[in-house]
C-alpha cells in the first residue's frame, strides 16, 4: 500500500503538467479566428499553449476538435443571501460562468471583509467579486428618506464606499430606479464615485431611466464617470418601453459620441425581451419611501392611494400598455399558486373584473402583502438584438444563483450564455462565435480590471470552457426556467475540472476575487 501511493506520488511529480487539454480549437477571448493548439495547466495557471505533444498530465482531456475558450465572465449578477445557501453555483457553472460580480444596481453587502471571510469558509465553487452598492450605503446611513442627502451624510456615505474598496470592491455600483437611490441626486452619486475612483474602480449604472428619458439617464451616468475619472459600465442596457422600441439606435450612437470624447464608458446586456425584478416598481418611487409601514399608510388614505393609482394609469398609457398583462410573478412568497400567472389573470383569480383600475388594485393588495418579484416583457427583440451587435456590448445575465425547482425565476439566471451561442451565433448568425466569446471574456475582464483573466494566455488563471459549439443550448424557458444549460463539457476553474463530461463535480475551487485598493 505504502509502495503504491509513493508511486502515484511520484508519478504525480514527474508529470509536466497537472492538466493538459489536448487537440483543442482554442478561442482565445480576444476576438481573435480560432487555432488548433494543446493547453497545459500547472497551479491553477496556463503553463503552455502550442503543440504538446508528447507531454504528461495527471488529469487529460482530448479536446477531440471542440472548442477551448477562457470562462465566462458574468458583471452582472445578484447573488447576496443565495450564495451562501448554494454555494456551488451551479447555474451558473453549467452555463459556462466561472467568476461573477454582484453588488449591482446599487444593492450590495456593505461590510465585505466580513461578507467574504464567510463565503471563503464555506467554499465557492465559482470566482465571486462585488461592487459596493449606492442603495444599500446609503439605506445604512440614511435608511430610505425620500430627500437629498446633507454634506455630513456624503461624507459618511464616503467613508463606507472608501472602506469597502479597501476591504477589495471591484468598483461602485447605482440602481436610480429604486429606492433609496432614486432619492438622490447627481451631486451626491458624484461625491460616492469619487470615494471608489481614489482605488482605479468601475461605475456601473442601473440608470435612473431606460425609457423616455434614457438619453438623459445615459449623459448622467457618463458624467458621473467623468467627473469622478471612473470607467463607466452602463448596466443591462435596454429600451423598456413598447412606445420607444427601436430607439436603440440613438442610445447607442450617443454612447459612441460620449467614446468619442475619450470616456470609458461600456454596456452590459441580457439576450432576452424579457426583464425582471421587483413589483414595486409599477408604483412611483415617492410612494416607497420610508419602508414598509409608511407605504401601508399611503395605501390606506384614500387621497393618496387614488393618487398613486393615477399616476400608475398614466404610466401605462405613456408606455404604451393597454394592461399588466405583460408582469408575470416570478416569485410571490404570500401565495406560490400565483408564480407564473400574470397581472390581469391573478386580478380575475381574486373575483375582480377585469379592466386596469382592477388591476392596479390586485397590484397595492399584493405590495401590502410583502410584494412581489416579477418577470416584465419591457423589450423589444429588434432592440435586443441591436444591442448585442454593438461591439462594446457584454454579456451578463442579472439573474442570481437559484435553488432548483422554487419559484418561477428569469430564464436567464440558467440559460444566458448557452442562449447567446445557440440562438444569437448558431441559430441567427447575429455574432461570430469568437466575437460572442470575446464579449463574455476579455471585454468584461478589461473593464473590471481581471487583469488575468478573460484571455488564453500563458501565465493567466486557468478559467477555462470545453465545449462543441454545435451542441451547446439553453433549456430554461419563461414558463419552465428550471433547467441547466447543455454541451458544456468541461469547466475548469482556478484550473480545477468542475464540470467533467457534462456532469457537476464535487470541487469547490472558487475564490474571491479582491480589487487591490489603491
Amino acid at each position: 500500500m505504502i509502495r503504491a501511493a509513493a508511486l502515484l506520488a511520484f508519478a504525480l511529480q514527474a508529470a509536466d503538467f497537472d492538466v493538459l487539454i489536448t487537440n483543442a480549437r482554442v478561442v482565445d477571448g480576444a476576438g481573435n479566428p480560432w487555432y488548433k493548439a494543446d493547453i497545459g495547466v500547472t497551479g491553477g495557471r496556463i503553463q503552455s499553449v502550442g503543440n504538446l505533444k508528447g507531454k504528461t498530465a495527471g488529469t487529460t482531456i482530448d479536446a477531440a476538435n471542440r472548442v477551448v475558450t477562457p470562462g465566462f465572465i458574468d458583471v452582472h449578477t445578484h447573488v447576496e443571501g443565495a450564495v451562501e445557501l448554494n454555494p456551488m453555483g451551479a447555474n451558473y457553472l453549467l452555463d459556462g460562468v466561472t467568476t461573477i460580480v454582484t453588488g449591482n444596481c446599487g444593492g450590495s453587502r456593505v461590510n465585505l471583509r466580513e461578507w467574504f471571510e464567510r463565503l471563503e469558509k464555506i467554499k465557492l465553487g465559482l470566482n465571486l467579486a462585488t461592487l459596493i452598492g449606492h442603495n444599500s450605503v446609503r439605506s445604512e446611513v440614511m435608511g430610505r428618506a425620500n430627500r437629498l442627502a446633507t454634506d455630513e451624510e456624503i461624507v459618511r456615505m464616503q467613508a463606507l464606499v472608501d472602506q469597502a474598496m479597501r476591504d477589495g470592491a471591484v468598483g461602485f455600483s447605482t440602481g436610480l430606479i429604486y429606492i433609496p437611490g432614486t432619492y438622490s441626486d447627481t451631486r451626491e452619486v458624484v461625491a460616492l464615485a469619487k470615494a471608489a475612483s481614489r482605488h482605479n474602480a468601475v461605475y456601473a449604472s442601473h440608470m435612473r431611466d431606460e425609457g423616455a428619458k434614457v438619453k438623459e439617464a445615459i449623459d448622467e451616468a457618463v458624467t458621473v464617470g467623468e467627473q469622478a475619472n471612473l470607467r463607466v459600465q452602463i448596466s443591462h442596457f435596454k429600451i423598456d418601453t413598447p412606445r420607444l422600441w427601436g430607439m436603440s439606435k440613438e442610445t447607442i450612437a450617443l454612447v459612441e459620441q460620449h467614446r468619442a470624447r475619450g470616456i470609458d464608458v461600456v454596456v452590459d446586456q441580457y439576450p432576452y425581451d424579457h426583464s425582471s425584478t421587483n413589483l414595486g416598481i409599477t408604483l412611483p418611487s415617492w410612494a416607497l419611501a420610508d419602508g414598509q409601514k409608511a407605504i401601508d399608510e399611503r395605501l390606506a388614505n384614500s387621497a393618496t392611494r387614488a393618487r398613486i393609482a393615477a399616476e400608475m394609469r398614466k404610466r401605462l398609457e405613456d408606455a404604451g400598455r393597454k394592461d399588466y398583462s405583460y408582469a408575470t410573478v416570478a416569485n410571490y412568497g404570500t401565495n406560490p399558486a400565483y408564480n407564473g400567472k400574470n397581472i390581469s389573470e391573478i386580478n380575475q383569480l381574486e373575483g375582480r373584473e377585469a379592466g386596469v383600475d382592477n388591476e392596479i388594485e390586485t397590484i397595492f393588495a399584493m405590495i401590502v402583502k410583502g410584494g412581489a418579484q416579477m418577470v416584465y416583457h419591457s423589450m423589444g427583440m429588434e432592440d435586443v438584438e441591436r444591442i448585442l451587435r454593438y461591439p462594446n456590448t457584454a454579456i451578463a445575465s442579472d439573474g442570481g444563483i437559484r435553488e432548483f425547482g422554487s419559484g418561477m425565476p428569469h430564464p436567464r439566471s440558467y440559460g444566458t450564455n448557452a442562449r447567446v451561442l445557440a440562438e444569437f451565433v448558431r441559430k441567427r448568425g447575429t455574432l461570430t462565435l469568437e466575437d460572442a466569446v470575446r464579449r463574455m471574456t476579455s471585454l468584461p475582464a478589461r473593464t473590471f480590471r481581471f487583469t488575468d483573466r478573460g484571455l488564453i494566455r500563458e501565465g493567466f488563471v486557468a478559467d477555462l470552457l470545453v465545449f462543441d459549439p454545435a451542441n451547446v443550448r439553453d433549456l430554461a424557458t419563461y414558463p419552465d426556467p428550471h433547467h441547466y444549460s447543455e454541451g458544456f463539457d468541461y469547466v475548469l476553474v482556478n484550473g480545477v475540472p468542475v464540470v467533467a463530461g457534462g456532469k457537476l463535480q464535487a470541487a469547490r475551487p472558487g475564490r474571491i476575487l479582491r480589487h487591490k485598493a489603491e
